[in-house]
């Protein structure tokens, strides 16, 4: 195991598990709240990810028990600080250079992402969940697409993964209603892949993680992308691509080593039951 922890004290901790970076929302009495020094700091966490060889797969995570990220600080909306300062155009601005940092580094991640959501994700929060690729929930999780409560949308581009996990329809009722569902509501629709005790949430998802981390690193990248892509391309496109990375991995060592570990296994058990 190799682990390598950052400044308890950081609005978000990082360390290295057996492959899988565990990035840590650390500002509870803030709710996690996507202010600009959380999203400065979320976004230095995950921009420079995907140049990193000793991570095969992120989970993203809160130290907080009760929330993992209340999205948009409403204090500072209502005192016109932070993000929302200036004008229309530098408030425009301002979201292209910061919260959308988060949105486009973690929609470009090469690894795999999961998310443990052991509280309330609520707004931006809500939307950051869904840019990861696997959701676990504690029963005690709740989600919203709250943003119509304050005379707002989703600013982060949470629209735009809301209706490709859960369909048109059903993405237009959260917006629209602001509902909050709970765990099994989002489990129902497709939101959340399992539902776990809270106090079992961080080691079930962790597990997740290093099952996932644990295969070949350059066919998981492209495993990954290659689902990613598949779900907007055309199936001529897809086989392309198909045919294209598993020419790739075929002629590379990282399969013949991958071959010969299953062969030796079989063996083994074939020895074993002599």
């Amino acid at each position: 195991m190799s682990t390598h922890s950052n400044d308890a004290g950081s609005l978000v901790e990082s360390s290295v598990d057996d492959g899988v970076l565990v990035l840590t929302l650390n500002s509870p009495a803030n709710g996690n709240a996507l202010d600009v020094a959380m999203t400065e700091a979320l976004s230095d966490a995950l921009e420079h990810i995907n140049d990193r060889r000793d991570v095969h797969c992120v989970l993203l995570r809160s130290s907080s028990s009760r929330h993992f990220c209340t999205g948009g600080n409403v204090k500072d909306m209502q005192s016109g600080s932070d993000l929302m300062s200036g004008g229309v155009e530098d408030v425009r601005d301002r979201l292209h250079r910061s919260l959308h940092r988060i949105t486009r580094a973690l929609s470009a991640l090469d690894v795999p992402s999961i998310c443990a959501v052991n509280g309330a994700a609520v707004g931006a929060g809500c939307d950051l969940t869904l840019m990861c690729d696997i959701r676990v929930a504690s029963t005690q999780a709740v989600f919203a697409e709250s943003f119509l409560r304050l005379g707002l949308v989703s600013g982060i581009g949470g629209s735009w993964f809301l209706a490709r996990i859960v369909g048109y329809a059903k993405a237009l009722e959260l917006t629209l209603t602001s509902e909050f569902i709970d765990a099994d509501a989002a489990l129902n629709l497709g939101i959340v892949s399992k539902i776990v005790p809270g106090d079992a949430l961080d080691g079930e998802a962790l597990s997740l993680a290093k099952r996932i981390a644990q295969n070949p690193p350059v066919a998981l990248r492209m495993a990954k992308r290659l689902v990613r892509e598949a779900a907007d391309a055309s199936l001529a496109t897809t086989l392309e691509m198909a045919a294209s990375m598993q020419a790739i991995l075929l002629c590379g060592r990282e399969h013949k080593d991958a071959v010969g570990r299953f062969l030796e296994q079989q063996a083994a058990k074939k020895r074993t039951h002599m």
